[in-house]
């Protein structure tokens, strides 16, 4: 591709990568930031792709990574989060009950919440994500369950059961 990667990566992406980075991070606009970060980035350093699914999968990996750095960051870490939820939730097209879920979901610990989001809302296999994260599918495949695990107390907690939930 040319000049033209990042334009054509955002349309056809950009929704994608603001649901990653939104589900990562659970706050709207550092969502939006990440992800305008990871297309800034593809602007300013154009990469060959072997496909569009490669291309799809660069830019879930750096919008995770910008994730993580941002989870890590000063401001989040001693800040309190002031977000306006319902109509982030909405700006996302989550309904309420995913963005319920979904919001739980941003509560695990990352390795376990980027590996939800790409099984569950990308529609991604496990080798596929080990591949993408760079690691053994046996490692994606237990952080999965554990973050199943993990989700389904969290979300029992607040009310949920097996009957009007799916885990």
């Amino acid at each position: 591709m040319d000049n033209n990667t990042a334009l054509y990566a955002f349309r056809k992406y950009g929704d994608t990568v603001l649901r990653a980075a939104y589900a990562c991070c659970g706050n709207y606009s550092e969502a939006e930031d990440i992800t305008q970060d990871v297309f800034l980035i593809l602007h300013s350093n154009p990469q060959d792709f072997e496909s569009d699914e490669h291309m799809k999968a660069w830019l879930l990996r750096a919008a995770i990574n910008k994730c993580k750095n941002y989870k890590k960051s000063f401001r989040v870490s001693r800040t309190d989060n002031i977000d306006d939820v319902s109509e982030n939730q909405l700006k996302c097209n989550f309904t309420l009950r995913d963005s319920e879920i979904r919001e739980n979901i941003s509560k695990l610990p990352q390795k376990y919440s980027s590996v939800i989001f790409l099984y569950y809302f990308e529609g991604y296999s496990i080798r596929e994500i080990a591949e993408m994260l760079g690691k053994n599918e046996n490692t994606v495949n237990s952080r999965l369950q554990r973050g199943r695990k993990k989700l389904k107390i969290e979300l029992e907690r607040e009310g949920y059961n097996e009957t009007n939930t799916v885990y």
